[in-house]
């Protein structure tokens, strides 16, 4: 784990990099919702999160920073799973010669492409990458509790501080999954705003003590549009309930 050659504009620019892909999907998504005029859970949005956790995990390793990793960790695998749901995964794994799998997706009105021969090479890197590194950190646990429990630059207060703003910050897409699965269709409802919002809030307090640009900068710009998606999603629902009242009379 020796990270001393490595220039820290490479690890802040590999950093704003990952919460440009963050910011790209909250704008995007916030975009698709104004012109829909309801909270909508965009393909591209899920695209974007896997990109950006998977240079965030590689940062927060870079940065010695186990709240960082452990919070994209979590997330990284329930990104899958709401481009799964919507038919985007399959995508990428199905193969024209598999008629089964072709009709499922075509079905729900996505083109599959024609076999490329790097699209198991993506899905086997997708897939694995977060299994190697947490295998890696396993086989070489002491030196991983040095750098990251009993590193003199991060206090053991502020990594469990960091650690409960990436809990809660991830308790959003665990919530979003949850309330998913349940409907069977990929949302992203209210709750899941409230809690971004009260994940951020630690989480932009926890960077400034660790002197940390790239979370305070990516967690600050989620304010606004976690803010205007909560209230989308209020007019949206007033504007249901009032053609459900008409309706009824």
């Amino acid at each position: 784990m020796q990270q001393a050659t490595i220039s820290q504009w490479v690890i802040y620019g590999l950093g704003f990099l990952a919460q440009g892909f963050f910011s790209l999907r909250i704008l995007v998504q916030w975009i698709m919702s104004e012109k829909a005029k309801k909270v909508v859970s965009p393909t591209i949005f899920w695209v974007f999160s896997i990109a950006g956790s998977y240079l965030f995990f590689i940062y927060g390793w870079l940065r010695n920073d186990f709240a960082i990793m452990f919070g994209q960790v979590i997330s990284y695998y329930i990104y899958i799973w709401n481009l799964k749901i919507k038919g985007a995964w399959d995508v990428i794994r199905t193969d024209k010669n598999d008629s089964g799998a072709e009709s499922a997706v075509a079905a729900k009105g996505i083109k599959v492409p024609a076999p490329q021969y790097w699209r198991p090479a993506l899905l086997a890197i997708l897939v694995v990458t977060p299994v190697i590194g947490i295998g890696y950190i396993l086989s070489d646990w002491q030196t991983f509790n040095a750098q990251y429990f009993h590193n003199e630059s991060i206090p053991s207060l502020l990594v469990v501080y960091g650690s409960l703003g990436q809990i809660v910050f991830t308790l959003r897409f665990i919530y979003q999954f949850v309330y998913s699965k349940r409907r069977h269709d990929s949302r992203l409802p209210a709750g899941f705003w409230i809690i971004s919002l009260a994940g951020s809030a630690i989480i932009v307090s926890y960077a400034f003590i660790r002197h940390d640009p790239v979370l305070a900068l990516g967690q600050s710009i989620g304010f606004i549009s976690y803010s205007r998606n909560l209230v989308i999603l209020r007019k949206a629902i007033k504007k249901e309930q009032g053609e459900s009242a008409n309706s009824a009379e």
